[in-house]
């Protein structure tokens, strides 16, 4: 897939690929080894504020866990664009980890991870899809309710 195609997915679903993402601590946004990239964990911020703070269960609805995701899941693959210059040496998603802050009692992290999951496989179809893992936490770094992770193959440079 070339780099005009997803960024016009992004665009056909209303959404804008945001700048990418800056590492708050002592890490880089994305390491590549050999064929595969991996993206840092994501929390959505939106204007330089995390989106939906707090625990799912509580202060957070599933759809906003959702629409989080899908935010940090966007900021991801601006991350992986940022990193690889384009979209052109992407071949696909890998893996998926979606970190969810909750609640004890609460039981629906894989719909709240469908969020990031969708979107990937929305902008870039068949290569979006991915295996996955949906983990409970009792908290997230900057209070986020959601934090997720993407590995991803990539041509050489």
């Amino acid at each position: 897939m070339n780099d005009a195609e997803v960024l016009q997915r992004i665009a056909d679903l209303g959404l804008e690929l945001p700048p990418p993402p800056r590492p708050v601590a002592s890490y880089v946004a994305v390491r590549i080894a050999g064929g595969t990239a991996y993206v840092a964990g994501q929390v959505a911020i939106v204007d330089g504020e995390v989106s939906s703070p707090g625990l799912l269960g509580r202060e957070v609805t599933v759809a906003e866990g959702q629409a989080a995701a899908r935010r940090a899941a966007l900021q991801s693959l601006s991350a992986l664009r940022d990193a690889l210059g384009s979209f052109e040496r992407l071949r696909g998603i890998l893996q998926v980890t979606v970190y969810v802050a909750s609640v004890p009692e609460f039981g629906e992290h894989p719909v709240v991870a469908n969020g990031a999951s969708d979107l990937l496989v929305e902008v870039l179809g068949e290569t979006g899809k991915h295996a996955r893992a949906a983990v409970g936490m009792a908290s997230l770094p900057l209070g986020a309710s959601v934090e997720v992770t993407v590995t991803a193959e990539v041509a050489p440079a």
